[in-house]
């Protein structure tokens, strides 16, 4: 990443992280901007979005929002709201395609408690036909996910996947020591605040990066998604499938409200599109880090506000 953009990123993180900031914000509900990248706060919504993104030729996984549980009575009620997804998903024909993150499920509190209650939600997707995708979440957390996906990819082969972020210096040595499993991989680039101790600090050598692990994964993975709104990145995303003959067991995946017209582009073009599409009450950390990733993002948000 670039000086100027790792700084404005550390300044908006920064910020958001001030209570009387996130107090303000969350008070003003959506209306702020959010909605641009959140479906709404009830699984109606979210519902209503997936339906839409159908009708113009694109997939999508749904996203709970919420991390960080600070009780396990909490992952648990997370767990049960995940399970009522799926069936809600394949109850209306949308496809059952989940994303979670493992510290909304109890990671940080209790790991064997969050396997249990992950299990409970593959459990459900494999008896759909379904899908459970593990969100990555900041590199503390990396060892710890990347160990209850290599448990439950061996119990539910082909309904579950794990996500790599290419800005992490481990991650090529971590999708190496993943390929005997036969993984369903979504490569980013990565929108935690990291340190330069365990991720490159600029955008060029994330970059490099991530095209280093795409291309192992489209040649040695089970499936890959390319997640990214780089277009550079989508231009040799596109070139690297069909030379890898890949185009069979490779999608790409971008968030709702970022690039629509990029997405409808791909669709148009026939390549394979999932949108990430979040819901739920606590929109606020997600709703920072899509600001925090791209300057024109806050821009957008400046504009509504002048009405």
């Amino acid at each position: 990443m670039l000086g100027s953009q790792l700084v404005f990123r550390r300044l908006i993180l920064g910020v958001a992280g001030n209570p009387l900031v996130s107090r303000m914000v969350t008070r003003h509900g959506l209306s702020l901007g959010a909605r641009r990248f959140v479906a709404g706060e009830t699984l109606e919504e979210g519902l209503r979005v997936v339906a839409a993104l159908r009708a113009r030729g694109m997939s999508a996984t749904l996203d709970y929002l919420g991390e960080k549980v600070t009780d396990l009575a909490a992952a648990r009620q997370a767990a049960s709201t995940y399970c009522e997804m799926l069936r809600a998903l394949s109850a209306a024909g949308l496809g059952p395609n989940v994303s979670l993150k493992l510290s909304q499920l109890g990671l940080t509190i209790d790991p064997g408690a969050c396997l249990a209650d992950v299990r409970r939600v593959v459990e459900v997707a494999a008896e759909l036909g379904g899908f459970v995708r593990l969100d990555m979440e900041e590199s503390a957390l990396v060892d710890d996910t990347l160990t209850i996906y290599r448990a439950l990819v061996r119990e539910f082969p082909g309904r579950v996947g794990i996500v790599l972020q290419a800005y992490l210096y481990r991650t090529q040595t971590d999708l190496r020591g993943l390929l005997p499993l036969g993984p369903n991989v979504r490569l980013c680039k990565g929108a935690y605040s990291e340190p330069p101790s365990v991720a490159y600090p600029r955008k060029r050598d994330v970059d490099a990066s991530f095209l280093r692990l795409l291309e192992l994964a489209l040649r040695e993975a089970a499936f890959t998604a390319v997640a990214t709104h780089d277009e550079r990145i989508i231009r040799e995303a596109k070139r690297m499938i069909v030379e890898a003959d890949a185009r069979g067991r490779a999608e790409f995946q971008m968030l709702f409200g970022v690039k629509p017209r990029l997405q409808q582009a791909l669709v148009d073009e026939g390549w394979p599109l999932r949108i990430y599409v979040p819901f739920g009450t606590h929109w606020y950390p997600y709703f920072v880090r899509r600001l925090a990733e791209r300057p024109a993002n806050l821009a957008f948000v400046l504009r509504g506000l002048r009405g």
